[in-house]
């Protein structure tokens, strides 16, 4: 049983509650036979908007309950926020159940994408690609992303947003900013900025922290 502390502590949603009972809409677009074929632009040159629209199409359509964290998530809320703070990413990362990994293989596989294990990290590339830097990586809730983390990755419970005039899925701010500060890298911290810069992290979200993440938000504060 693990006893780690978890970003924001709550009940995770029950494992029968999927996203068209939520009321996500089935996807209509599917990936043609090619990288260079396909209707929503993930072709040669990797395109993380298209590729996380493709790969949740996938996810929404298997009913897998999923959301959208890292980069990505920071980008979509600072857009929405105050785009002057947004920052640019390659990453795109989802947040989803171990459970349910032999159903998101077989979702990927569908559409195009492989499934591939490498340097302890799970993701679906496209195409011939072998590069984890052009992939969608898959994050495990409930866990720690490294084994030196201090907390556990939280539970599926996303925010309904609009990247592109389309609804997505993403993580709260409270939860990424905790799994944020938890991994701590340069990137992270560049986030976090962002983040502070937009108005994004507020008394609330403070309150969300654990003390020792309280002390890495205050940090990257201090060294803006």
């Amino acid at each position: 049983m693990q006893t780690e502390s978890m970003c924001t502590p709550r009940s995770p949603r029950s494992p029968k509650v999927g996203l068209q009972e939520r009321g996500v809409p089935r996807p209509r677009t599917r990936l043609s036979s090619g990288p260079g074929e396909t209707e929503d632009g993930l072709g040669p040159m990797w395109n993380p908007v298209a590729a996380h629209a493709v790969a949740t199409s996938a996810l929404a359509g298997e009913d897998i309950p999923y959301e959208v964290v890292g980069g990505l998530a920071v980008l979509i809320h600072v857009e929405e926020a105050n785009p002057e703070h947004s920052t640019l990413t390659r990453d795109v990362d989802l947040l989803v159940r171990r459970s349910d990994l032999e159903q998101i293989k077989l979702a990927a596989a569908r559409n195009g994408f492989r499934f591939r294990h490498a340097a302890g990290v799970d993701m679906l590339t496209y195409g011939s690609t072998e590069s984890a830097k052009n992939a969608v990586h898959l994050v495990f809730s409930g866990e720690k992303v490294r084994p030196h983390y201090t907390a556990l990755t939280p539970p599926i419970a996303p925010e309904r947003k609009l990247i592109h005039g389309k609804e997505v899925l993403v993580i709260p701010v409270a939860d990424l900013i905790c799994m944020k500060l938890t991994s701590f890298r340069d990137k992270d911290r560049v986030h976090v900025r962002s983040m502070i810069a937009a108005g994004l992290v507020t008394n609330e979200v403070e309150r969300s922290l654990t003390s020792e993440l309280l002390t890495r938000l205050n940090h990257v504060r201090d060294t803006e």
